[in-house]
């Protein structure tokens, strides 16, 4: 059998069993697909995929389902992903471009990804590690305290607030605030310790302490790892789609809610050379997800993605037309996230 009828017949079995829940027979191909060869010929294809572990039978007298092998090659193989209508990618942009901060763009992000798979939605918040500066703010508290912001170029807001070895110097504050503009605006941590380094030298002895303490919060916030988090929606379309388990969907629920299994699983896909990522049942490596599919992609900054935004679903899922919302979601996140 050649290897693209071979990946025909098997696309149809996918895109078949994705429509109807049944096990996909030869019958059901030959009348549903123009495949061009006989059911004797299809019915060849199926039992060399079958033995090939990309196709099984679930009982005896049953067409075929696709397995995680099977997936899997689907995946790999699609040459297109499905777009999205323009009616569609308008109310993408609308929804997303009326939220107000950073903490409204993820809740609204994940949201719409949650209605557009009808599946479970996770966006994970922008890290600090990986964003760019785009602007410090030192504002004086009193006399001995001194309120440093960052905003980085996600959207993220921190604040720190340092007590002073000795009262404020306002003209020394308002020059470092813009001598570190200068220096850190637009650079990742990775970036910033040298550019950073060589603020002591424009100031006098007596101002150095204060240089050091506000460099050391700068560095140390954006280094910060606590921060690292995901939000969810949509877990209840994985309760109404429950008879695609055939065990129960509790080990499914309870993994997501390990916020340490998700991030893990991001981090690993993050490196994935793919535009989007997909991790299918066992790939995933836990136990609780066996029988899930995960599809995500990057969004951030200018310099890169600085997180990432998916979909998890059963194995038996429209691959296509999730990975098209997520990318697309993705891309209007990062062009407001730019924006602000």
């Amino acid at each position: 059998m050649s290897e693209d009828r071979r990946l025909d017949v098997l696309r149809a079995i996918v895109e078949d069993y994705v429509a109807t829940r049944e096990p996909v027979g030869s019958r059901a191909l030959v009348e549903r697909h123009g495949l061009g060869v006989s059911p004797a010929t299809i019915r060849n294809d199926m039992a060399a995929l079958e033995e090939g572990g990309f196709i099984a039978q679930p009982h005896t007298s049953a067409g075929r389902v696709p397995t995680d092998k099977g997936y899997r090659l689907f995946v790999d193989r699609l040459s297109t992903v499905k777009p999205l209508s323009q009616p569609e990618k308008r109310a993408i942009g609308s929804f997303l471009e009326d939220a107000v901060d950073l903490d409204d763009v993820v809740d609204r992000a994940v949201r719409l990804i949650a209605q557009l798979t009808q599946q479970v939605a996770v966006v994970q918040y922008p890290s600090l590690r990986r964003s760019a500066l785009r602007h410090v703010e030192l504002v004086p508290v009193g006399q001995r305290h001194l309120l440093v912001v960052l905003i980085t170029d996600t959207g993220r807001v921190e604040q720190r607030t340092l007590e002073l070895e000795s009262d404020v110097d306002e003209a020394v504050v308002a020059q470092l605030r813009a001598q570190l503009n200068v220096a850190a605006a637009g650079r990742r941590l990775a970036e910033l310790r040298e550019s950073l380094g060589g603020l002591l030298d424009a100031f006098a002895p007596v101002d150095v302490p204060l240089v050091r303490q506000v460099v050391a919060v700068v560095e140390e916030t954006l280094g910060e790892q606590v921060e690292e988090r995901v939000v969810l929606a949509g877990t209840a379309n994985l309760a109404r789609g429950g008879h695609d388990f055939a065990h129960s969907i509790g080990p499914v629920l309870e993994a997501l809610e390990e916020q340490v299994v998700l991030l893990r699983l991001l981090s690993e896909m993050a490196e994935d050379s793919a535009s989007v990522s997909v991790r299918i049942g066992r790939e995933t490596q836990h136990e609780g997800l066996l029988e899930t599919s995960f599809v995500t992609t990057g969004y951030g900054g200018e310099g890169g993605p600085v997180a990432r935004i998916g979909s998890i679903g059963p194995l038996r899922m429209d691959y296509p037309a999730t990975m098209a919302a997520v990318r697309a979601v993705a891309r209007y996140l990062t062009r407001i996230l730019a924006a602000g």
